[in-house]
């Protein structure tokens, strides 16, 4: 049997197709997934553009966005059963008796490979899945959200476990993509006043985090709103946009004694001196990926409504109009797409 796939088949610009390719065979410790739903994520419009940072085994089958039903189970999966409603994380490949493996934090295994670069991913019917990164989704959790549940634990991971908020702190969040915006999202569940910056492009975007997620939006300087308080610039800085220009924006906005949490790629080269942060006692910290205690805890956020993800979403497109989803994000027309494969 042969199913529709979005396939990123070399390194080249716009190297992505529509493939037909086999279903995938398991083994015992795996479950074939019926995808339902799958998120068109920033990287994989860089994987598209070639304009990404990391190793891809080429042909890949994009997508690590995603949730569906159980298809197949492996001869030896306890706890799980056909038809069950899921999504899964994206630590396809770990090293089991890696140190941070066993520490839990298998998200910073050295060897760790992901589904869209590493291994096939979800753009197409069916993926091979470890049944061990597998989560439940409540019935009354739609597909079409709970699929945005890998990037919402992004959010996560770089707010709530790498970052210090306190309720009533002022915190800047620069770079209002799908990141940011959600980055923000969480800062404001936690308590903090939070302003998301982005460019004069971004004006729609910084409208749906202000309008629904009761963020200021700023466009350009945010030096301004940093200092409103005492003048001495912001409790916290989230960086997700990742340039060289916006960790320098980061140092300058913080205030003494605060803190990045620095969420955003970017392979340029920083260009700047790091002497500020030394002189304002600023804690930098990099964020990267998530874990098994995340993704419950955001799955609760999203099933009890607390973090709503439909703002955000800026179309449902079936899986034969990828490029079309790919697209209008790309072009900065809508926040999120959401693929279906039929």
């Amino acid at each position: 049997m042969k199913s529709a796939a979005v396939v990123n088949f070399a390194p080249e610009p716009e190297s992505v197709e529509l493939r037909e390719i086999d279903r995938p065979s398991i083994g015992p410790e795996d479950v074939l997934l019926e995808v339902a739903n799958v998120g068109v994520c920033g990287s994989d419009l860089h994987q598209w553009t070639a304009n990404h940072s990391w190793p891809v085994n080429y042909p890949v089958v994009l997508g690590h966005e995603f949730g569906g039903h159980i298809a197949e189970i492996g001869s030896a999966v306890q706890g799980w059963k056909e038809g069950d409603r899921v999504v899964s994380e994206t630590a396809a490949i770990i090293d089991q008796q890696n140190p941070m493996t066993r520490r839990g934090l298998y998200n910073l295994d050295p060897s760790r490979k992901g589904f869209g670069y590493g291994v096939d991913g979800a753009m197409t019917k069916y993926v091979r899945v470890p049944a061990r990164i597998l989560h439940n989704v409540p019935d009354r959790l739609a597909f079409e959200h709970a699929c945005l549940t890998e990037p919402c634990c992004v959010a996560y991971n770089a707010v709530v476990r790498n970052a210090r908020i306190e309720p009533g702190d002022r915190v800047i969040v620069l770079g209002p993509g799908t990141i940011g915006i959600l980055c923000a999202a969480m800062a404001r569940l936690c308590g903090a006043e939070v302003a998301l910056v982005g460019l004069e492009s971004d004006r729609r975007r910084l409208e749906i985090a202000q309008q629904h997620y009761g963020c200021e939006g700023i466009v350009g300087d945010a030096s301004g709103w940093a200092r409103q308080r005492d003048g001495l610039g912001c409790d916290g800085v989230i960086d997700a946009a990742g340039a060289s220009a916006t960790l320098k924006i980061a140092i300058d906005v913080v205030r003494p004694a605060g803190w990045i949490s620095k969420v955003g790629w970017g392979p340029q080269p920083l260009g700047f001196n790091l002497d500020p942060l030394v002189q304002k006692n600023v804690t930098l910290q990099g964020s990267f990926s998530h874990n098994w205690p995340i993704w419950e805890r955001v799955l609760a956020l999203l099933t009890s409504g607390q973090l709503d993800v439909q703002p955000i979403i800026g179309g449902v497109w079936p899986i034969d109009q990828w490029h079309e989803a790919f697209e209008k994000m790309h072009r900065g027309e809508v926040v999120k797409s959401v693929l279906k494969p039929v």
